[in-house]
């Protein structure tokens, strides 16, 4: 089953500095019969105005991934933790007991990143914090795990959850595969371009919530760059 979540249809709101679309219910946008996909819990499109940011603040509790799409974010914490994370870059924060964090846009141009929340499998322990480059050419024409809790995903920044996050770049014309246990949530969202999973087209910051499929083809409509969850 595969439900499509399209952008037009996303809830949002316009700060000014910030515009977000949220795929699930959060902040102001408050939407009880949709909150979360499995341990997948928020799925923010944020796009963050030259200098601004987000001030410091608390999180526990919480797996929080950063994909940047463009541009650069700037993070700071409460453990002295200091960072840079630039487009294809990915960042990982796990909350657990509890962190202050700010996140800036301190680039000339706009930011733009998808901030993802899983939901750990314990609650509690060391907070930390990680980045790691993921070169674009790197994954081109495959899926590759950018963050996971998985056993044998060692590549990939460590996360406290049952869940991994996967991205590509695909050309025109091709093609990635996956194979997920049909008993879990999948949620994939195109960054750029638009894709074909299994049949239904997926455009650009459109949504698609998946569930019992043995099987997944996505397949480029267009040259395009995407995102993947896998969780419990």
């Amino acid at each position: 089953m595969i439900e499509l979540r399209p952008f037009a249809k996303l809830g949002g709101a316009d700060h000014g500095w910030l515009k977000a679309k949220h795929h699930f219910s959060f902040a102001s946008h408050y939407d009880p019969d949709n909150m979360g996909h499995g341990a997948l819990r928020v799925w923010n499109d944020d796009e963050i105005a030259p200098n601004t940011g987000f001030p410091a603040h608390p999180h526990a509790n919480m797996e929080i991934i950063t994909y940047v799409r463009e541009g650069a974010i700037t993070h700071q914490d409460s453990l002295g933790n200091e960072g840079r994370t630039e487009a294809g870059d990915v960042q990982v924060m796990s909350a657990g007991s509890g962190i202050r964090h700010s996140e800036y846009n301190l680039e000339p141009t706009r930011t733009r990143i998808f901030q993802i929340w899983i939901e750990p499998t314990q609650r509690g322990g060391q907070p930390t914090w990680g980045s790691k480059p993921f070169p674009k050419a790197d994954r081109s024409g495959k899926l590759v795990t950018i963050a996971s809790g998985l056993e044998g995903d060692g590549d990939a920044l460590p996360i406290r959850a049952d869940a991994r996050v996967l991205a590509t770049t695909l050309k025109a014309g091709e093609s990635a595969e996956y194979a997920p246990q049909r008993s879990r949530h999948l949620y994939l969202v195109p960054a750029a371009g638009a894709v074909e999973v299994n049949g239904v087209r997926v455009n650009a910051r459109d949504g698609a919530a998946i569930r019992d499929e043995e099987h997944l083809k996505i397949t480029a409509l267009e040259d395009s760059e995407l995102v993947l969850v896998d969780a419990a």
